[in-house]
């Protein structure tokens, strides 16, 4: 079977789906989540250069059609294991991992508390159309 193929939204680069980061905001709730649900995604490489370029320019909002939070970008830093480019001028330049961890997984539950089904709906026919 042929891989799907996606393109990175900062550097453009096209590879399959499974070496990008995906972004999704999620239908209909449109909160904004990694690598789960379905609704509208952005890719983006897990490389520093490309997360810089994306943060500046904004490009994943432009991408997703929404606000991106900055907990986020900061998960994003935390997976890639480096310090974000703000971080180090607020002086947390160093964490350790159990910090790290707790944060990634702070975020997670942050960006996963919504509406409790977000499967799609099921049509009525309970209704007979004679």
């Amino acid at each position: 079977m042929l891989p799907n193929y996606r393109r990175c939204i900062s550097c453009r680069k096209v590879a399959s789906k499974e070496a990008f980061w995906r972004i999704v905001r999620v239908y209909p709730s449109g909160q904004l989540q990694l690598d789960l649900g379905m609704g509208r995604s952005a890719y983006l490489c897990p490389e520093q250069e490309c997360l810089k370029a994306a943060q500046k320019k904004n490009r994943l909002g432009k991408a997703l059609r929404a606000r991106v939070p900055q907990e986020i970008y900061q998960t994003l830093w935390e997976r890639l294991g480096a310090v974000s480019p703000g971080a180090a001028s607020r002086g947390s330049a160093t964490r350790t991992t159990h910090e790290m961890q707790r944060a990634t997984r702070t975020t997670q539950e942050t960006l996963a508390a919504g509406p409790g089904d977000l499967s799609p709906k099921q049509p009525d026919c309970s209704r007979s159309t004679v």
